[in-house]
C-alpha cells in the first residue's frame, strides 16, 4: 500500500514548486515505504501545510548523476545542491507530478503531529 509523508520545506522551494519551476525535492534520505503522495509543510515564517504534492517516482544515484538528469527542473543552483549533498554517496530525488495547493492552509494538529518534521513522517490520508 502506497504511503504519504509529510516534509518541510523552505518558502522559497515550495514557492518554486508551485510555480513549476522546481519538480524535484531532493533529500538526503529517502522513505523507506513506498510513498506516492509528499504534503508539504512550508517552513518559518508561514509555518502551515500548504500543498500536497504526487510522487511521480524515487530517484537514488550518486550526487552528479542525479544532478545530471534533474538540473533542468531543480529549482536551484548547483552550488546549493553541492553543498547540500557534500559527504554523500548517494542523493535521492522525489519527482513531483500534479501539484495541489490548499485554498486554506492547513495546521499540523490538522495531520496528529505536534512539531514539524525534521525529515519526513508518515501520515494517514
Amino acid at each position: 500500500m502506497k504511503k504519504t509523508i509529510i516534509i518541510s520545506i523552505n518558502p522559497k522551494h515550495v514557492n518554486n514548486i508551485i510555480n513549476g519551476t522546481k519538480k524535484y525535492e531532493y533529500r538526503t534520505r529517502a522513505a523507506k515505504q513506498d510513498v506516492n503522495k509528499i504534503i508539504i509543510y512550508e517552513t518559518l515564517p508561514v509555518k502551515k501545510i500548504v500543498a500536497e504534492a504526487e510522487i511521480v517516482e524515487v530517484l537514488a544515484m550518486k550526487p552528479n548523476d542525479l544532478w545530471d538528469e534533474t538540473k533542468m527542473f531543480s529549482g536551484i543552483t548547483k552550488d546549493f545542491y553541492d553543498k547540500y549533498f557534500e559527504n554523500k554517496k548517494v542523493a535521492y530525488a522525489y519527482r513531483l507530478g500534479n501539484v495541489k495547493v490548499y485554498d486554506e492552509p492547513k495546521e499540523l494538529v490538522e495531520f496528529g503531529l505536534k512539531s514539524a518534521p525534521q525529515s519526513y513522517v508518515y501520515v494517514n490520508c
